[in-house]
Parts: C-alpha cells; sequence; structure tokens
C-alpha cells in the first residue's frame, strides 16, 4: 500500500512539471505574502466584529390585545423564528361531547380555511419563506406551531389565524379524518411497546369519567359519532381569543404586536359569522380534575404481538399510579426532583452520561430482577392536579411479583436519601432543562404553556434556583404525602397473575417494604 501511494504521487509531480501547473492562490488578491504575521489582518477581507457584552435583558414581555388575545416573545438570535397559538383547550373539556374531537382537531391542523384552498396550499406559502408546521394536541391544551424565516412572519401570523379561527370543515375533510384515527388506532393496538395505551390508562383509572381521565385517543365507538357541527360546537366555546396565547420566538415583541393586532383582532371566527355552524345549547366546561384512583386493565393475548426473526418478548405492562401535585403547586419542583432521583427505562437502554444509570429504579430495580423488561417513572402534571406514576414491564408469569417491586420502591421513595443522590437529581434535572431550552421549539411551548396557565413566565434562572433549594426533607414530605393517596392501577396483556386491587390499596396502607423475594408469595394468599 505504501509503495502505491508513493508511486501516484511521484506521478503526480512529473505531470505537474510536464504542463507547467501553477500553483493555487489562497489570498483575496491572488498573490502570495508570506510577510503577513498571524496577529495581522488578511489583505482585501472584511474587519472582524467580535461580539461583545451588553447587560441586556431576556425578559418575556406580554401584551393582551383587545379581543382577549395574549401575545408573547422572546428573543433568540437566528434567520428564523418559531411562532404558534396555544389554546385552553383539549381532551379534558370534552365531557358534553363525543370523545376524541380533540384527536380529529389534531388531524385537521393545517387544512384549509376561508382563505387557503387546502392543506398543500399552505405548505407551498410555507416553503416559500422555508417553513414548517405542525398540530398537536394535549389533554390540556391545542397547539399551532410553525418555523419559518424572518422575512415570512406576518404571512406566518396569517396561516395561524386562519388554521385557528377561521377552519373550513368539510365532510371530504371528515371522511379523511375518520381514516388517519382509525390508523392510529390500529398502530396502537399493535405496538410491542404500548407506552400511549398505558397513558391512557392510568390516566382513565387516576381521574374516572372526569376531566383529566376522558380518553385524548379518539375511542374506535365514536369515530363515527364526530361530525363537523360537533367539531365547530367544541371549536366555538374553546377556540376563543381570550383562551389563546401567540407566542413568538426569534423576534421584536413589538413588531409582533402590531401584526397580530392587524391580524387577529381585525378577524371574526368563522362561527360567529355563521351561528348555523355550532349547537348553542353546548356551553363552557369548567370543571376542576377529581383524583379518584381506580383500576383500568385489559386483557390480551400479547404473545403474537411481534414477528419476524427476532420478535418482540412476549409482556405484560403495568402502570401505579399516585395523587401528585399541579404544576402551579409550590410542591411541584420537589416532585420534579423525586421523578429524577427514581429514573428507571428499560433493559436494553445504553449507558453513559445523563442516561440515569445510578437512579433508584436502576440500581434497585433493573440491575437486581433480571427477569424485569423496564421500569420508569414518569410524573404527569397539569393546572389543577397531576399524576406520579412507575410504568413497568415483565413476563406475564412475573406479573405478581412485578407488583410487588413496583409497591416496595414507591414505600422505599422517603427513606435514606443520600447527599449523594439527591445531588445527582438536582444536576440531572438542571442539565436536562438547560439542555431542552437550548432549542428553539422548546422555548416556544416553554414561554407558551407558562403564559397560557399563569399570565407570565419564569426565567430558566428561577427554576434552576428553585432546583437547588430542595433538600432531603422536601422529598421525604412529598412521598409521604403522596402515599397517602389512593393507588390508580393499570394493566394490558395477560393478567392472570395480576393481584387484586385491593391488595394494592392493602399493601399502601400497611407501609410494609418487601425486602426478601420468599415473602412475595405469601403478601396476596
Amino acid at each position: 500500500m505504501a509503495a502505491l501511494l508513493s508511486t501516484c504521487v511521484r506521478g503526480c509531480c512529473r505531470i505537474s512539471r510536464a504542463r507547467k501547473l501553477q500553483l493555487r492562490k489562497f489570498s483575496a488578491s491572488q498573490r502570495l505574502n508570506d510577510d503577513i504575521g498571524l496577529d495581522q489582518p488578511l489583505p482585501n477581507f472584511p474587519e472582524l466584529k467580535y461580539a461583545v457584552a451588553s447587560r441586556e435583558t431576556y425578559d418575556t414581555p406580554v401584551t393582551t390585545l383587545e379581543n382577549g388575545l395574549r401575545v408573547a416573545s422572546q428573543k433568540m438570535f437566528g434567520h428564523f423564528c418559531t411562532l404558534g397559538v396555544l389554546i385552553d383547550s383539549g381532551s379534558r373539556y370534552e365531557v358534553a361531547y363525543p370523545s376524541g374531537i380533540s384527536h380529529f382537531i389534531e388531524k385537521l391542523g393545517f387544512c384549509s380555511t376561508t382563505k387557503y384552498q387546502s392543506n398543500d396550499e399552505i405548505l407551498q406559502v410555507l416553503a416559500s419563506y422555508g417553513g414548517v408546521c405542525d398540530c398537536q394536541v394535549s389533554r390540556d391544551a391545542v397547539i399551532y406551531a410553525l418555523s419559518i424565516e424572518n422575512e415570512g412572519i406576518e404571512k406566518g401570523l396569517d396561516i395561524l389565524s386562519e388554521v385557528a379561527m377561521r377552519p373550513v370543515i368539510s365532510d371530504e375533510q371528515i371522511d379523511y379524518c375518520r381514516m388517519a384515527v382509525a390508523f392510529d388506532l390500529e398502530n396502537i393496538e399493535s405496538s410491542p411497546q404500548p407506552d400511549i395505551l398505558m397513558t391512557e390508562l392510568i390516566h382513565a383509572a387516576a381521574y374516572r369519567d372526569n376531566t383529566l381521565g376522558l380518553p385524548k385517543i379518539c375511542p374506535k365507538e365514536n369515530i363515527d359519532k364526530i361530525d363537523t357541527k360537533s367539531m365547530y360546537s367544541f371549536m366555538k366555546n374553546f377556540h376563543d381569543p381570550s383562551r389563546m396565547v401567540l407566542c413568538g420566538v426569534g423576534m421584536e415583541h413589538d413588531t409582533l404586536v402590531e401584526m397580530a393586532r392587524d391580524i387577529f383582532v381585525k378577524k371574526t371566527p368563522i362561527w360567529i359569522e355563521n351561528p348555523s355552524l355550532v349547537d348553542p345549547s353546548i356551553s363552557v366546561d369548567n370543571s376542576v380534575s377529581q383524583y379518584t384512583g381506580g383500576k383500568m386493565l385489559i386483557e390480551k393475548d400479547l404473545s403474537n404481538v411481534s414477528q419476524g426473526p427476532n420478535p418482540f418478548p412476549e409482556l405484560a405492562h403495568l402502570v401505579i399510579g399516585l395523587e401528585s401535585c399541579s404544576h402551579n403547586d409550590d410542591d411541584f419542583i420537589a416532585f420534579c426532583v423525586l421523578n429524577m432521583m427514581l429514573g428507571g427505562g428499560n433493559a436494553f437502554s445504553a449507558g453513559g452520561p445523563g442516561k440515569g444509570m445510578y437512579t433508584r429504579l436502576y440500581t434497585n430495580v433493573l440491575n437486581r430482577h433480571h427477569w424485569m423488561f423496564g421500569c420508569v417513572a414518569m410524573n404527569h402534571v397539569y393546572e389543577d392536579s397531576g399524576v406520579f406514576c412507575i410504568m413497568s414491564s415483565a413476563h406475564p408469569s412475573q406479573l405478581e411479583e412485578l407488583a410487588l417491586v413496583v409497591l416496595s420502591e414507591f414505600l422505599r421513595t422517603p427513606e435514606q436519601i443520600s447527599k449523594e443522590e439527591l445531588d445527582r437529581a438536582k444536576k440531572q434535572l438542571q442539565s436536562l432543562l438547560m439542555y431542552n431550552l437550548e432549542t428553539r421549539p422548546m422555548v416556544f411551548e416553554d414561554v407558551g404553556r407558562q403564559v397560557l396557565s399563569r399570565g407570565s413566565r419564569n426565567p430558566a434562572q428561577f427554576y434552576l434556583q428553585e432546583i437547588e433549594k430542595v433538600q432531603k426533607e422536601d422529598l421525604q414530605r412529598v412521598a409521604k404525602k403522596m402515599l397517602r393517596t389512593k393507588p390508580s392501577v393499570a394493566a394490558y396483556g395477560t393478567l392472570d397473575k395480576l393481584p387484586p386491587y385491593e391488595k394494592f390499596q392493602e399493601i399502601l396502607a400497611e407501609g410494609k417494604i418487601i425486602r426478601n423475594r420468599k415473602s412475595f408469595a405469601s403478601l396476596f394468599r
């Protein structure tokens, strides 16, 4: 190999001498000047400009317009910006409607409006400014968002106002939504890792038949019940400017406010222009969530859920939850630190910095019980409540032991919290916070959700300081408070070995930690 390279080099040199090839000039003046030192500027190059530290603050100003629309902005360097409308809506408000309307709204995001004939036309306009768009729906919010070049801000705002307040919902679009929703349901049912389904079930168990317990995913029996009138009626009640926040990241606040006033205030929602589109008998639901606890079980054979040369193992999935707090509660930060301290993952998680290999659910659970496929802590928080849960999975034959391991870990949360694991959890949470806020879309959602819930935004420095203030006593207090609530249980798969719900209540009430595997079986006899 060395001889071959040497021959090639000699051959190239002979060709250069034969053709009298000129040396390539790298200087802007096309002249080589070896006398220029490294500390001197190159000729014919623009003068360098260096960033200068300033005392300018990056606050998040909020302005309320005449129609009640709140406008919030955040400065960020770049030639692109992220714009969007966040609406106080979602599946928690569907008590008077067929469940699944929010799922349909998500599928209809950025479709035809009174000004734009189709989704293709909207995408073409955005593409001319390098833009992309998306619509996402959660239990407590509907988000229309787009990223676009700064020159296209006005056009982006016009599109947002149209899709949020003036959508045109035809029968053809309803049919498309029905097919798309049916595909989602089929995909969820056939997935070997049903995280979405388990999230649905634990909310249904924790908030039985109210607000946060209403299904976010449209039930199969409701696909044909949702029509144009029900969707317009829902949007008329909840897509009001007074329930909206227009958020922009990467632009001047005054510019955003003036454009919003010209576009959002002057436009009339389509359901106001044409009252015949809606059902006037349905009013706005302002119910407060009620944590009930309980169980939601789905018995299903999952032995053949994944085919192929490397099939997915047969698993039974179990989620155990307890009531935590809302994101407006003083204990919110403490619950977040507790969530990081428990951590977890699955049996195939890769190691490395920040992957949680030293969290409790790894060291106490996954590293000690080889038969467990996954075990991870999650804290779902909302404006008026929250549910702290541990999601786990194992072979159906191990379901009884799986339940006891998870219950024991819940009971162990207030015990023996060392300074090392507390500091590690706080640093992980702070690192995760700052990592997420490096991206413009995440800053957009953070600003929008905070303004939507409390009317203003706390900066990242505020949360970093609040995280640092959390002490061991705070985690012990919130853990004991959580353990006094009624358990919520969700299970999916072959459930022959699942203990009865009353046993979950009994073990948590007694507060007895199971430390010996031999004693597991006796607890359920």
